[in-house]
């Protein structure tokens, strides 16, 4: 039997994809909101495509503040930003 490859929803697009294929920010019991690159950290997650447009459609959209029930700060945001166009160069030249 094959095995059953677990399926996420990115709040930027909307679309299903498989879970590896999205990047997890959590927000933890303290209301810290970071990046999950190992996709194991405990607290809420809200899964975005490894696309600047579906972030920042789920940024401008206020997305990602109510899938984690938090209201995401300037700086937060600025953060995400960063972290996401880091990890995508990164992505793209492995």
């Amino acid at each position: 039997m094959p095995k059953k490859i677990p399926m996420r929803m990115c709040v930027g697009c909307r679309e299903m994809k498989p879970k590896k294929e999205l990047l997890r920010v959590v927000r933890s019991s303290e209301g810290d909101v970071s990046m999950d690159t190992t996709g194991k950290k405990s607290g809420r997650g809200a899964y975005v495509c490894y696309q600047e447009d579906c972030l920042l459609r789920a940024l401008k959209q206020r997305q990602l503040d109510r899938a984690l029930e938090v209201n995401l700060s300037p700086e937060l945001t600025e953060q995400l930003k960063e972290a996401l166009t880091k990890l995508l160069v990164k992505t793209q030249h492995v």
